[in-house]
């Protein structure tokens, strides 16, 4: 059956009934309905997960929760179609801010990752799919760039305790902060200076050059590819 295109097609009883096959099976919703990823990443101000159903969504309502970060993008899809409506019933505003699992991080997903928590109003929830590799990505720079963590500290939360792999694809993504880490020792710069960060990312920081250098094992591929089917 081909996947819906537009807000049409999900609408009505058929469309919707679409819309919960695809967040349930095709987007692994029954798995998350067993497995928790849920954390709290800055006590009563930032919770990180994964994909929320219409009824996690009213439960983060309930906790207080006003912005919805999506950082999986707002192609039409079953599961974006739910959230989207949800939070509008709900009064919950919705942010879609992309960035991926597989790729090293933009220049501009840094700045505007920046931008992004200086601007939205708090408690908040960040998610991707399954709340491991993108929602640690972004809780790591909130971290390290709003609550002005030291980097180290900030990215304990690309853990394998969230399910994030690093010995996979989705390793780029620490391969990058190992590459910072390493010019900030040479340099002589502290973890904690943000400036001296984002100095680097404008002038030295080359997003496809750190996505060709790095190369997962072959069984972390095997498991973020074709096990846990990583998005």
């Amino acid at each position: 059956m081909a996947k819906a295109r537009s807000r049409e097609e999900f609408d009505g009883p058929e469309g919707r009934k679409r819309a919960w096959r695809e967040l349930m099976i095709g987007d692994h919703g029954l798995v998350r309905l067993f497995y928790d990823n849920t954390h709290e990443v800055v006590p009563g101000k930032l919770w990180r997960s994964y994909q929320p159903s219409p009824a996690k969504l009213a439960c983060w309502k309930e906790r207080g929760v006003k912005t919805v970060v999506n950082l999986r993008g707002d192609k039409m899809s079953g599961h974006y179609f739910l959230e989207e409506e949800t939070c509008e019933k709900l009064g919950l505003r919705l942010v879609v801010f992309r960035v991926f699992s597989r790729d090293a991080p933009s220049k501009e997903a840094f700045h505007g990752a920046r931008a992004l928590f200086d601007e939205i109003e708090y408690p908040a929830l960040i998610h991707c799919k399954s709340g491991a590799d993108r929602a640690g990505l972004m809780a790591a720079l909130f971290l390290f760039l709003h609550e002005r963590r030291p980097l180290n500290e900030a990215l304990e939360q690309l853990s394998f305790r969230y399910g994030h792999v690093r010995q996979g694809k989705t390793g780029v993504i620490d391969h990058v902060f190992e590459t910072y880490r390493a010019y900030a020792k040479e340099k002589g710069v502290s973890l904690s200076d943000v400036d001296a960060f984002f100095r680097w990312v404008d002038e030295v920081y080359d997003p496809a050059a750190a996505k060709a250098e790095f190369m997962g094992t072959w069984w972390g591929n095997l498991l973020t590819e074709r096990i846990l089917r990583r998005e």
